[in-house]
């Protein structure tokens, strides 16, 4: 049988100059093998804090000894038979109608003979312990660390994705290593972690291991959380809540022009999941890449901002994040912290009572503070919580309730 080629998306090769970098990024760490791994065998941390896990490359580009025995194919959750074997997936927005033998754009769903199966199920491409705060997770069980996995894939292709090296390539060219849902409940156990977090690539593709996952948790007293694009239709999102205690979602920007040109995706249905969070009760935080010249304007700004206002309520976190080159996007500088700021000032002025910078250690908008009395409630520095004068989930000096989730009710 010939190897299954995608039919909307080939297989990922890295951007100019990107293979070494790759190879760099799954090699580097081997001299800190010894670090904290939870009993994986090969394991490292990576640049950016997670644990990969080491690999050698043939010459196609595909990692060496990971056979189907130990990642079996486990079938779809939410996709429908057409006519000669084709499918098509109705897990995302894009919808991918997939021939026999061929894939989704994500890389990671494969028809065989008229079913469509997930690759990934139980296999691990990137394993840590991260601080809630990373996520990050403000208004979340706060100083208190997160079991965060991830498997290979995605559903969009950010171009200035900084965990590309995961996300953008597929399960075999990815070394991996199995864990059931039942290996991440325990290991959540055994590293006194009361979440375990899905994240770093996009959970959305391997939704069927998450939802597993999740709901094995949720029965055994471990909370579990979603970092995503929020490039998931209504039903499969709905389902998925059931088990989840809480959901970051990224806002790209606020124009169906760079959802398009810099992200391969659409806006409307990132607005669309949104308002279902806020309609199912279901705890969320926003994450607003701020990228210079494309989607820092002070209009978007200020029109994103409304738009939360209006449709989820004040309530509702939102971070701005610093940007930094990476990935397809080397060509423009880091965010400036002035620009951050502004964003920041705009959703206050605007009524958003709980707006963050991202990526400035130190910087006063880490923190928390009562909308009513102004006071300090939660002080961070990077990710770490340095004071919390919270009381049961209200302002330590004035007693107004602080909306979020602030102990563990499973």
């Amino acid at each position: 049988m010939k190897r299954p080629q995608s039919s909307v998306r080939p297989r990922r090769t890295p951007p100019e100059g990107g293979s070494s970098s790759r190879r760099e990024f799954l090699k580097a760490g081997a001299a800190a093998a010894g670090a904290l791994c939870l009993g994986c065998p090969n394991a490292f941390l990576t640049p950016d804090g997670a644990t990969a896990f080491a690999t050698m490359e043939s010459a196609e580009g595909l990692v060496t000894g990971q056979s189907e025995k130990e990642f079996p194919p486990k079938e779809a959750m939410y996709y429908k038979k057409l006519e000669t074997l084709r499918v098509e997936c109705q897990l995302c927005p894009k919808g991918c109608k997939v021939a026999d033998l061929e894939r989704g754009y994500c890389g990671v769903r494969e028809n065989r003979g008229g079913d469509y199966y997930t690759l990934v199920h139980s296999r691990a491409c990137a394993l840590h312990v991260d601080p809630i705060e990373k996520k990050p997770f403000f208004h979340y069980l706060p100083g208190t660390p997160a079991l965060s996995v991830a498997a290979p894939g995605c559903n969009v292709e950010c171009k200035f994705c900084q965990n590309w090296q995961i996300s953008q390539f597929r399960p075999e060219q990815i070394d991996c290593m199995r864990l059931s849902p039942e290996d991440l409940v325990r290991m959540a156990k055994q590293s006194s972690s009361p979440t375990i977090a899905f994240t770093y690539s996009e959970p959305v593709v391997f939704y069927e291991y998450m939802y597993d996952t999740a709901r094995m948790a949720r029965g055994q007293g471990v909370t579990s959380v979603a970092v995503s694009n929020g490039y998931i239709k209504e039903e499969p999102l709905v389902e998925l809540c059931k088990y989840l205690d809480a959901v970051k979602i990224d806002l790209k920007a606020f124009t169906e022009k760079f959802y398009k040109e810099t992200c391969s995706g659409e806006l409307k249905p990132v607005l669309e999941t949104l308002k279902t969070l806020k309609q199912m009760g279901k705890w969320f935080e926003i994450v607003v890449l701020i990228v210079p010249t494309l989607n820092d304007g002070e209009g978007e700004i200020k029109e994103m901002c409304s738009w939360v206002l209006q449709e989820l309520g004040p309530d509702v976190p939102i971070h701005f994040s610093r940007f930094h080159p990476t990935y397809k996007i080397m060509n423009l500088p880091p965010t400036p912290v002035a620009i951050l700021e502004r964003a920041r000032h705009i959703a206050l002025d605007i009524g958003l009572h709980f707006a963050y910078l991202g990526n400035v250690p130190g910087h006063e908008g880490e923190s928390t503070y009562c909308p009513k009395c102004k006071e300090l409630v939660i002080k961070r520095v990077g990710l770490v919580m340095a004071k919390n004068h919270l009381q049961e989930g209200h302002c330590g000096n004035c007693q107004h309730p602080i909306p979020g989730v602030w102990s563990i009710n499973v």
